[in-house]
């Protein structure tokens, strides 16, 4: 079995500050989703786009911004009340404590939805247009997130068979070699959905599709990860023996194949790009 590596998470320290390697993970994070939607215009159909006004770099740039808020806010506010409800209800100002940690993804992705309904409203695109621009452009961050949480030697995996040759004893999680579920999560809602809706989304589809596919691949493949990584200690397993994320994940999957579903079965007019 391996032994999790003793990285310490400051990557640089300057006198009294300390930039930590998982903040650089979501610096990482924002660069790559900006390189890749500032590629994705060059796609059709947004190349092509005139009305309200063509693409531009400059709308990248606000997106980013309102996304950022979004993750933050979202993220914050999602753990706080899918997993600790009754603790930060007696202790409210520390919900604003975001330097002690707790972040949740579907409570990120649900604060991106919303700062991304507010941005097309206020620029007059359909919100599907928005969401089916930035849908590929999000699981390489969520990859270098994850390694963040392997560096940190957090999140980590259940109990493993000790024969499993990847087997890792994480520092604090006992003597018994566990999934090194950090990197599961990096291969499958990161690399592997990546690939998958990139290719994806350089075909012709329908307004609406690509996000779909989204929702769908990011839900099945972190209900598959969750299965190997250990619940919250004061969550445990919940109804079914299922853990919070994977309970979180099912909206998620239902909502993604409505969506899909929904958008392939209009007719091309009533979803067609606004040209």
């Amino acid at each position: 079995m391996l032994m999790h590596p003793q990285i310490d998470p400051i990557a640089i320290q300057i006198g009294p500050l300390a930039i930590h390697w998982y903040g650089l993970t979501y610096l990482v994070a924002f660069a790559l989703f900006f390189f890749l939607a500032t590629r994705r215009l060059r796609h059709e159909p947004f190349a092509s786009i005139t009305l309200p006004a063509p693409w531009t770099r400059r709308d990248i740039e606000d997106m980013l911004f309102w996304g950022v808020v979004g993750v933050i806010a979202g993220g914050r506010l999602g753990y706080c009340l899918f997993y600790k409800p009754a603790y930060y209800a007696a202790h409210p100002l520390e919900i604003f404590y975001i330097w002690q940690g707790g972040m949740s993804f579907h409570g990120g992705m649900l604060g991106v939805i919303v700062a991304m309904m507010w941005w097309a409203r206020s620029r007059g695109r359909p919100w599907m247009q928005v969401t089916d621009l930035i849908a590929p452009c999000v699981p390489l961050g969520l990859a270098s997130g994850r390694v963040g949480n392997f560096i940190n030697g957090e999140l980590w995996g259940r109990v493993a068979d000790p024969s499993l040759p990847w087997g890792m004893v994480f520092r604090g999680a006992g003597d018994a070699p566990r999934h090194p579920s950090q990197i599961y999560q990096f291969l499958l809602e990161g690399v592997l959905l990546f690939i998958l809706l990139w290719l994806y989304a350089r075909q012709p589809r329908k307004m609406g599709q690509v996000s779909g596919a989204f929702l769908f691949g990011y839900g099945v493949f972190r209900f598959i990860a969750e299965y190997f990584r250990e619940p919250d200690a004061h969550l445990g397993l919940l109804a079914l023996g299922m853990s919070m994320g994977q309970w979180l994940c099912i909206p998620m999957i239902v909502a993604g194949a409505a969506m899909w579903l929904w958008a392939t079965r209009r007719d091309d007019a009533a979803l067609a790009y606004q040209k």
